[in-house]
């Protein structure tokens, strides 16, 4: 087996962390078999993903509309007294 490895630029960053974090995070990743760098890069990659979009809970959506003829004076009359 060859197995071709292609290097990119990678940045190099400097950080500040609790010398205990660190400890522990090079326990974690050498049982993993991983490099503390490696474990950032994931973990910022997720960080930064875009999200999908939020889907609404089924109850929502079962009770959007429902307030459409409602009369907004009388609920904001409502909070003033429920938040008084």
């Amino acid at each position: 087996m060859c197995f071709i490895r292609y290097y990119k630029y990678m940045a190099k960053l400097t950080l500040s962390v609790d010398d205990r974090v660190v400890t522990s995070a090079k326990r974690y990743a050498k049982q993993r078999g991983l490099s503390v760098s490696e474990m950032v890069e994931a973990y910022l990659s997720a960080v930064v993903k875009e999200a999908p979009p939020a889907r609404d809970a089924p109850i929502l959506r079962s009770l959007r509309g429902s307030l459409k003829k409602a009369d907004l004076r009388e609920y904001r009359k409502h909070l003033v007294t429920k938040y008084r």
